[in-house]
């Protein structure tokens, strides 16, 4: 395994709170090796930040099943609280619509309802 897979490894266990293996294939490559051994490793934005605006743009693209994936990870590294993920919600019905903006904020809930009986076990 090369330095930039190792590099793209650690950050994805760092964002998504997990120890990721090395995984087949190109897709998974340039996941590891670009989206986080270069992207999700860059200085100028925390990981919170690029949480944050991840979530936005996952929002406006309807992609609720990976904003779940995101919100939990977000919960669990201690990027965001409860109750921003429950002021993301309705933020967002402003900016990407009501509909949407409530399925995102429904599914904050259920999150947020995992992720306190997870804490609480």
């Amino acid at each position: 395994m090369n330095e930039q897979r190792r590099k793209g490894l650690a950050m994805m266990s760092e964002v998504y709170g997990w120890e990721m293996a090395d995984g087949p294939g190109d897709f998974f490559a340039h996941t590891a090796d670009q989206v986080f051994g270069e992207v999700w490793s860059r200085e100028g934005l925390t990981h919170r930040d690029r949480r944050l605006i991840l979530l936005g743009a996952l929002a406006a693209g309807g992609h609720v099943d990976i904003a779940e994936m995101q919100a939990g990870a977000a919960l669990g590294n201690g990027e965001l609280t409860p109750e921003e993920l429950d002021e993301i919600g309705l933020f967002l019905c402003y900016y990407v619509g009501w509909p949407l903006g409530s399925k995102m904020t429904m599914m904050f809930g259920d999150v947020i309802k995992k992720h306190r009986k997870a804490t609480r076990d």
